[in-house]
């Protein structure tokens, strides 16, 4: 198939797991109805994005929200991308995207590799290596209609990570994101049609709602971006569902009208660390 229904559930997230597990499952129910095959969560969907919060809201896995996932997804037979949760191992605490098959089964686990450390002058300071460890495995799972890359906000900065996705044959790009209200409104739109454009892939960016009486107050505005660069779906800022179409045969059709990956040459820019000076 060549088609598909993706939705990308814009939750508000409030200071209780158990009430956001259970808009969660009102929003996956609701997409389902609406026939949605793959169903995105924002992320740190089951808990408050602050440093003080990923410590007491953090699951050693298999814990509640991960057999809460697996449940929905195999009752619905859909694919869930569970935005991303704070997950405990052993003395460490990742921010991690667990994705699920229409069986419930876990194929895919994405741990952000690149930690939000930044300190924009007057602006937002937020140090998420302060509790959080980086995780270093690139994400592409399999399903019937494409191959899927998963990154988590920050990862979505940094083009050569969305890159080694598409060169492992990934066509569409997800990433569960909580740009804040300074660096959303500057960088949110631009970034997401830029990865989706460079690398002639559909880039969905699935943001929590914006709640003003959080610590950290989301941009929202999730969207969906088409391999031409086009931004084909968009939510505001509040708490709703966001449908979009993905069509495989625009990939295609894009990578043949402009062979921008055939016409790379590595020969020339291949980047490691050996050879930077």
């Amino acid at each position: 198939m060549s088609k598909f229904k993706l939705a990308i559930c814009q939750m508000k997230v409030v200071e209780n797991k158990d009430e956001n597990l259970k808009k969660a499952e009102k929003m996956i129910r609701q997409a389902h109805n609406n026939d949605a095959d793959v169903i995105v969560l924002p992320e740190m969907f089951n808990c408050p994005y602050a440093n003080k919060y990923f410590p007491e809201y953090a699951e050693v896995v298999p814990g509640p929200t991960i057999n809460f996932l697996s449940k929905l997804a195999k009752e619905f037979g859909v694919y869930i991308v569970g935005g991303s949760i704070p997950e405990k191992v052993d003395n460490k605490i990742y921010n991690t995207s667990f994705i699920f098959d229409r069986s419930g089964n876990i194929i895919g686990r994405h741990r952000k590799m690149h930690l939000f450390d930044i300190d924009v002058k007057g602006a937002i300071t937020f140090k998420e290596s302060d509790t959080l460890s980086s995780g270093n495995e690139v994400t592409v799972f399999e399903t019937e209609f494409c191959k899927v890359g998963v990154a988590i906000c920050y990862d979505m900065r940094f083009p050569e990570l969305i890159r080694l996705m598409v060169l492992k044959g990934a066509e569409m790009i997800i990433v569960p994101a909580a740009f804040n209200m300074t660096t959303g409104p500057a960088h949110w739109h631009l970034t997401a049609k830029a990865r989706a454009l460079d690398n002639q892939v559909y880039f969905a960016a699935a943001s929590p709602a914006r709640n003003i009486n959080s610590i950290y107050v989301a941009y929202g505005h999730s969207l969906i971006a088409s391999p031409w660069g086009d931004i084909i779906a968009e939510a505001n800022e509040k708490e709703t569902i966001l449908y979009g179409e993905i069509d495989l045969e625009k990939v295609k059709k894009v990578r043949e009208e402009l062979p921008l990956l055939k016409h790379r040459r590595i020969s020339l820019y291949n980047i490691s660390e050996d050879s930077i000076h």
